[in-house]
C-alpha cells in the first residue's frame, strides 16, 4: 500500500481505487490466469515459459520460441531483483526502531547465506519453509482483522467500480496502476517453480495466501484511513505501522525469512528454466546438479553466482527498496506478456478450445498486461533500464546460442557420406531435404538407383 499512497494526500477514493485495483488485479491475474489455467500447462511435473513452449512447439509457428526466450531472459533478470528488494525492503523495518541500523550489511550477509545454501537443495532447507510461510501468513492476517475491525468501509473496495473510478479520474492513474502491479510479481514465479513445489500444493495453499494477502491490504488501507485520512505518509510504512511498537523486531525477522522463502521460489524457477534451455538448445551446457531424491529439485552453480551477483549489485547500487522499486515490474511484465502469448496456442492446441473462448481468454490477459506494461513504463527514467539491460544482454546470449547451434547443425547436416564397409564396399551419399534425409545415389555404378526417405 505504501507504493499506491505514495506521497499522495490519503482519501477515500485513493485507498478504495487502490484495494479495489489490488483485489482485481490478484482476482484476474494470480488466481484465474496462473492458478486455474497457467499451471494446467505442465510439461512432466515441470512449469515454466520453457515448459509450455515444450508442449506447444510441434504445432505452434517457429517464431514462437524467441518470445519463449525473451519471456525467460526476463523472468532471470527479475531473479536478480527480488531478492534485493524484498530482503531489503523487510530489514528497513528496524530503522522504524533505530534509525541507524546498518540496512545494507544485513542484507548482504542473508544474500550471501540464501545463495550458498542452494547447493543443499529445496529438499533440505525446504524443510523449514512450511512453518515459516504458515507463521508469516497468519501474521499478516491477525495484524489485517485487528486494523480491518476499526473500519469496515473499506471493505467496498470489493466493487470494481472504485478500481474503474481511481484509473479514469485520478490525474497519476498510471503511477497508481504500475504500484499495484507490485502485489502480484510472484505469479510467474508459482508457475516456474511448478517441478520443486507440485500443481496440488500450489492450488490449495493460494485460497490461504490470496485470503491472508488480502486481509493484510484491506487492514493497512483501514488503517490509512483512520490514521492519516487528509495527510500523507511522510516516510511512514503502513504495513509496519499495523505492528505495536513490541512485536516490530519480531515482525522484522518474520518478514525477513518469507522473503527468503519467496526469493527461493525464484531461484528455483530460474535453475529450472535454464535446465529447459539446455534441453532446447537455447543455453549452452553447464553443470547440473542434482542435491536431492527428487529429479525436479537441481541446482546449477553458475546461475547462482549470476544471481546472487545481480543481487548484490541491485542492493548497493540502488541502496533502498524505494529506489529499488522503479526497477521492479518492468521485466515481470514482460514475462506474463509472452506466457499469455504462448497460451493462446495452448489453449487452442491442447485444451482444443473453440478461437471465440481463445480469443476472449487471451484477449483479457493481454489488455491487462499491456496496461500495467505501458504503467510501469514510466520507470525507465527512475532505474528500470537497469532490468532492461539485463534482460537484453541475457536474449542476446540464448539467441546467438541457439542461432550458431542451428548453422552448425545444418553445416553438419549439408554433405554427409557414410561409407558401409560391405564386401562390395558401397558408398551412399546423402542429401538433407527440409526435415528428412534422402539416399541419392548408392555406388558401385552396377547397384540399381534408390530414394530413400527418414525422418531425422
Amino acid at each position: 500500500m505504501s507504493s499506491i499512497l505514495g506521497k499522495e494526500t490519503i482519501t477515500s477514493d485513493l485507498v478504495l481505487g487502490g484495494l479495489s485495483c489490488i483485489f482485481w488485479t490478484l482476482t484476474i491475474q494470480a488466481t484465474f490466469k496462473y492458478i486455474i489455467l497457467t499451471l494446467r500447462a505442465d510439461n512432466h511435473g515441470e512449469g515454466g515459459i520453457f515448459s509450455l513452449y515444450s508442449l506447444i512447439k510441434r504445432t505452434a509457428p517457429k517464431w514462437t520460441i524467441y518470445v519463449a526466450i525473451i519471456g525467460c531472459s526476463a523472468l532471470i533478470a527479475d531473479g536478480m531483483i527480488t531478492p534485493a528488494i524484498t530482503l531489503t525492503a523487510s530489514v528497513e523495518g528496524l530503522k522504524s526502531l533505530n534509525d541507524t541500523v546498518p540496512v545494507l550489511p544485513i542484507v548482504i550477509v542473508i544474500l550471501v547465506a540464501l545463495f550458498t545454501f542452494q547447493q543443499f537443495g529445496t529438499d533440505k532447507i525446504g524443510k523449514s519453509f512450511g512453518p515459516m510461510m504458515l507463521v508469516w501468513f497468519t501474521m499478516l492476517t491477525v495484524l489485517g482483522l485487528i486494523a480491518l475491525s476499526k473500519n469496515l468501509e473499506v471493505l467496498k473496495a470489493l466493487n470494481p467500480y472504485y478500481a474503474y473510478n481511481i484509473l479514469t479520474s485520478h490525474p497519476e492513474s498510471w503511477i497508481i496502476l504500475g504500484a499495484v502491479f507490485l502485489c502480484v510479481t510472484g505469479a510467474e514465479a508459482m508457475y516456474s517453480d511448478l517441478g520443486h513445489v507440485g500443481k496440488t500444493n500450489i492450488r490449495i495453499t493460494w485460497i490461504f495466501v490470496k485470503t491472508a494477502l488480502l486481509i493484510n491490504y484491506f487492514g493497512q488501507g483501514a488503517w490509512a484511513l483512520d490514521t492519516l485520512d487528509g495527510q500523507s505518509l511522510n516516510g511512514l510504512n503502513p504495513f509496519f505501522e499495523l505492528m505495536p511498537r513490541w512485536f516490530v523486531a519480531s515482525g522484522v525477522v518474520i518478514a525477513s525469512l518469507a522473503s527468503i522463502v519467496a526469493s527461493q521460489a525464484l531461484i528455483s524457477g530460474s535453475f529450472s528454466l535454464i535446465n529447459e534451455a539446455i534441453k532446447l538448445d537455447t543455453w549452452f551446457k553447464v553443470q547440473i546438479v542434482y542435491p536431492s531424491k527428487h529429479r525436479q529439485q537441481i541446482f546449477i552453480p553458475l546461475i547462482n553466482h549470476i544471481l546472487f551477483l545481480g543481487a548484490v549489485f541491485i542492493v548497493l547500487y540502488f541502496q533502498t527498496s524505494i529506489a529499488m522499486e522503479a526497477v521492479y515490474g518492468v521485466a515481470i511484465t514482460i514475462t506474463m506478456l509472452t506466457t499469455s502469448v504462448l497460451l493462446i496456442f495452448f489453449f487452442r492446441k491442447k485444451l482444443h478450445w473453440d478461437w471465440f473462448r481463445v480469443a476472449f481468454i487471451s484477449g483479457l490477459f493481454l489488455t491487462v498486461e499491456v496496461l500495467f506494461l505501458w504503467a510501469n513504463l514510466h520507470k525507465l527514467a527512475h532505474g528500470a533500464l537497469v532490468s532492461i539491460i539485463l534482460m537484453v544482454l541475457l536474449t542476446m546470449v540464448m539467441l546467438i546460442f541457439y542461432q550458431a547451434k542451428h548453422v552448425l547443425l545444418r553445416k553438419k547436416n549439408l554433405w554427409t557420406y557414410i561409407n558401409i564397409r560391405t564386401s562390395s564396399q558401397m558408398s551412399v551419399m546423402i542429401w538433407p531435404f527440409q526435415n528428412s534425409l534422402r539416399i541419392l545415389s548408392i555406388s558401385p555404378a552396377h547397384f540399381p538407383f534408390i530414394v530413400w526417405k527418414s525422418r531425422y
